[in-house]
Order: structure tokens, then sequence, then C-alpha cells
């Protein structure tokens, strides 16, 4: 196997993850990976109890029947050696740190200030995107959008009865419920995100799901156990159960084959027939079964993704940086139609939509306004699902496809912002046009 196949550790990642042991990490500050733990796809799950034997690795969890395994290293154990070791063995497709995400708000320790319900319902990104003439076409109905993000205040006014049941992937249980105190960095990031989901489709359904704890942060396996649920709730492929959209307003420094890999699950673009196979992955086992039924019954899932809050041209940011069909990475705009100092920015972007002083619910029943690529990402997953909608047939990848194609230049640059209305325009007068 090749090292671009087994991704191992660059000495860049290596001397990153050698720096955690200098100490604990101060609140709100980005932790690059889960000491002592690997992340394994394999082609076959024969193969893992041999690799268990050889380097001493416990089970911690794996996804369904799938050859994909989260495992824990002895005591003391160098996760930089073991990863490395593990790509060189037969039958690894992808070794790798348990990677660390966070949302970019969190780790720039950005603040929002009291906004109020009238500013909620009339702000300004509504104009700069087209919301107005997009929703007298498209409410969003019967559409799903979930939300992977910190804790959720359920009964706030804008989100009750929009709230399908959740789950929490931090406390691994059903309630996603906000437990951040206001004095911590993630407290009401995912109610202000959900929010802005039903300001843009308040027709569409919301599907909480914790994956960031109360200091915004999280990591990249229960980032994508959480994506794998959002699609298939109920674990059976049969069901069109799962969500047409998952937001993410959150970023990571490194990027995971692990989250390329899930990505394209997610999106149906790893294994829709006529697709040639990701190079990293051989989806020919049968624990990838169930994503077969279910690509072909249905068209998988949009992704969206925030590109994150360094202000820089050059740096990126994953998952927004991942390049899998169905997948948007979102840069944030202002009012006066530029892209917002704080966003980053650069050709691997898909998209900007406004991100600056955005107003959307807070724990407690209140409103907020804040500003981030997090409160831009929302607004492009909530346009995903007016035009999902509108034409259900539509498959993610044609989806993604036409919000870029139908997005106008900010001023200043080349950057695309979402227009909403002109996307459902554009496949009202050609269904057939973004394939």
């Amino acid at each position: 196997m090749t090292t671009a196949r087994h991704l191992p550790l660059s000495a860049a990642v290596s001397a990153v993850l050698a720096a955690l042991s200098a100490g604990p990490a101060a609140a709100g500050t980005p932790v690059s990976a889960e000491p002592g733990e690997v992340v394994l796809v394999l082609r076959s799950p024969g193969d893992l109890a041999p690799l268990q034997t050889r380097h001493g690795l416990s089970l911690v969890g794996r996804f369904g029947a799938r050859p994909i395994f989260r495992l824990k290293l002895p005591a003391g154990g160098d996760v930089g050696a073991v990863v490395d070791a593990l790509a060189t063995e037969p039958g690894v497709l992808v070794a790798e740190p348990n990677l660390r995400r966070a949302s970019p708000e969190s780790v720039k320790n950005n603040v929002w200030t009291i906004g109020s319900a009238q500013a909620y319902a009339a702000q300004w990104a509504g104009a700069a995107i087209g919301l107005p003439r997009a929703q007298a076409q498209s409410s969003g109905s019967g559409t799903t959008v979930a939300v992977l993000d910190t804790g959720f205040d359920l009964a706030h006014p804008v989100l009750a009865g929009r709230m399908l049941p959740g789950w929490d992937f931090v406390d691994g249980d059903a309630d996603p419920s906000e437990t951040a105190q206001p004095t911590q960095a993630g407290y009401g990031h995912g109610t202000h995100v959900a929010g802005l989901v039903a300001w843009v489709a308040p027709g569409a359904r919301i599907l909480p799901l914790r994956v960031l704890d109360a200091e915004g942060q999280g990591n990249a396996w229960v980032l994508a156990e959480a994506m794998l649920h959002a699609i298939d709730p109920d674990h059976n492929p049969a069901t069109a159960d799962g969500a047409q959209v998952i937001n993410l307003s959150l970023t990571g420094l490194q990027p995971s084959q692990l989250m390329r890999t899930i990505d394209q699950l997610v999106n149906c673009s790893l294994i829709a027939p006529g697709d040639a196979p990701d190079p990293a992955v051989d989806t020919s086992d049968a624990g990838y079964n169930g994503d077969r039924q279910r690509c072909a019954a249905q068209g998988g899932t949009v992704v969206v993704a925030g590109a994150g809050n360094d202000g820089s041209a050059s740096l990126r940011t994953w998952p927004a940086a991942e390049s899998a069909y169905g997948l948007l990475s979102v840069a944030a705009s202002n009012a006066q139609g530029r892209l917002a100092s704080f966003s980053n920015s650069g050709n691997w972007i898909s998209l900007a939509a406004p991100g600056d002083r955005v107003t959307s619910a807070v724990p407690g029943g209140g409103y907020a306004t804040w500003s981030g690529t997090s409160m831009a990402t929302p607004l492009v997953a909530g346009a995903a699902a007016l035009v999902r909608a509108r034409f259900p047939q539509l498959p993610a990848r044609d989806l993604a496809r036409c919000l870029v194609a139908s997005g106008s230049k900010l001023s200043g640059g080349r950057q695309l912002q979402l227009d909403v209305a002109a996307a459902l325009a554009q496949l009202s007068a050609d269904p057939k046009r973004c394939r």
C-alpha cells in the first residue's frame, strides 16, 4: 500500500500530537487529537483481530457492520508510531488519530450580543440571499436538516414543534439539550445555528445531534457517528427517514480520511453506480450493503460545512476543505456585500453567505446577534432544504452544484454568494441543468 492510501502521520501532525503531552488545554483551546486513540478503515472486518493482537489495541467502537473501527492504545502508547505502523499492514485502508473538531466561534472566543425577535424576523441576510422570493416557492416542507453541534434549547419558540427526536453523542443519551453554562465557550452555539435553519426553511424539520461539548470541542469519530445516524436514524436503509441536509458549523486544522470516507458515504458519491472508487476506500465488503441500498433508493445527503474564522486566504479547515461531491464549504459575508474580514477565503470554498452580525435564537427563549462562518453555514443548509423540497428527486451532488452555479459574485473579489431564489429559478427553467 502507498503512504497516500494509508495516511501515515506527517512530521507536522506528529509534532502537534507530541505537544498534547505538555499539559491540559485551556478552556476553548482546540486539541488536535484524542490521546491514545486511533481510527481504522479496513478492507474486511476479519483483518481487525490480528491487528489488535500485534499492536495491543482494544476496541472502542464500530460503525454498524462497516469495517470502520475506533481503537484504544495501551497505556503510554505512541499514537504517531502506532498509526505509522498500522499504515503498512495488509488490509488497512486508513489509519489515523481520532482528530479533534470544534466550533470556530469557541476557538476564537467569539461572543454574541443581545438581539430581539424583531431583528431575527427581519434581518439584512434575507434580501442578500434572495430569501423572500425563494420562500414564496418553497418552505422546506418534507425535508429534514440535521444540525450537528453543541446542545440545543429544544423548547425555544423558533424551534419548538420543528425538532425531531435527537441524540447526544457526547454523553450517549437521547437528550441533546444545552448543557453548557453561559461562561463556557460552547454555550448557545447549537441553538443559534438551528434557529437560522428554521429562519430560512420554516417548513423543514430539524434533527438535533449533539457532537460538541460545553467548550465547543469534539472529535472526528463522534462527528462521523452522528453523520451516519443523520442519514439513517432507525438503522434501516429501506426506510427513508434520513436527513436531506447536514449542517456542520465546526472546523479542524487537519484533514481526516475518515471524514472524507463518511462524507462520500453520506452523499452517495463513493458507491453510486458509475463513480470511480476513492483510492483510499474499498466498499466491496458486505458491511456497506446498507449504504448501497440507501443510495440506490435515495439521492444522498448534502453536507454543508463552515470554512472557519481565521481571516486567512491560505489556511484550509476541515471538513469544509474535503473535495467530496455534495459537500458545500461556506465563507461569511457582511451587509456591504463583501467577504467578512474574519472569514477564511480561497478557491476551495464553494459559497459565501451572510455571517456578520446575524441574529438567531439562544437558550432561554432569547435572541442574540453573532458573527462567524457558523452563522453563514445554516443559511446555506436551509437554502438546500428549500431547493430539495421543491425538487425532491434532485441528487445531493446536483443540488450542491446548482447552489454554486446560481451564486452571485461578492464585491471586491471572486467569491460567489448564495442566491437561493436564482437556484430555484434556474431549476424551474431546466430541472436537468445541474447534472
